[in-house]
């Protein structure tokens, strides 16, 4: 076990949104901003974002670190650009009107098409379908949940369509 592997998870952590120069076995060098580290094998996941493309993501195995260097410190606009890496398209870019204004559209359409919709939870930002399907913000297909799968299924298709017609 390498000095690496070694390291705790508050460790590696403190890697984290930063530019770093990784030194593996056999002299191999690996330049990337840190995505994370996995807690259990220590592999280093790196970004990187050569120029005009949209980046690539290339993972370093904690077995074969021997030293990690770190270059710079990630400001605010790195850390979004990370963070937008790992996070499904649909959650990226919504305000909180935003938000508020695409649950809003939508409860309006499910009434319309004499679906029962409500609002549930603290802050009423969950649509509750007929009591038995919840759909979560930014409110697309892949936010229904339901123990029911028919009906999961089905409000998921018309949500799809709904969301063509307002491209």
């Amino acid at each position: 076990m390498n000095d690496w592997q070694r390291k705790s998870p508050l460790d590696w952590e403190t890697y984290v949104n930063k530019l770093v120069k990784v030194v593996a076995v056999e002299k191999h060098e690996y330049e990337g901003w840190v995505l994370t580290v996995d807690p259990v094998s220590a592999t280093i996941v790196l970004a990187t974002f050569p120029e005009n493309e949209k980046g690539s993501i290339s993972f370093v195995m904690g077995h074969a670190v021997q030293e990690v260097e770190i270059l710079q410190e990630g400001d605010s606009d790195m850390k979004q650009r990370l963070a937008r890496i790992l996070a499904p398209e649909e959650s990226q870019a919504y305000s909180e009107e935003e938000l508020e204004k695409r649950k809003n559209a939508l409860k309006t359409w499910l009434e319309t098409n004499h679906i029962p919709v409500g609002e549930q939870g603290e802050l009423g930002r969950t649509l509750s379908v007929a009591g038995v399907l919840s759909i979560e913000p930014p409110y697309g297909p892949e936010q229904c949940s339901s123990t029911n799968e028919i009906i999961l299924a089905r409000v998921q298709g018309l949500l799809q369509g709904y969301l063509q017609q307002q491209r």
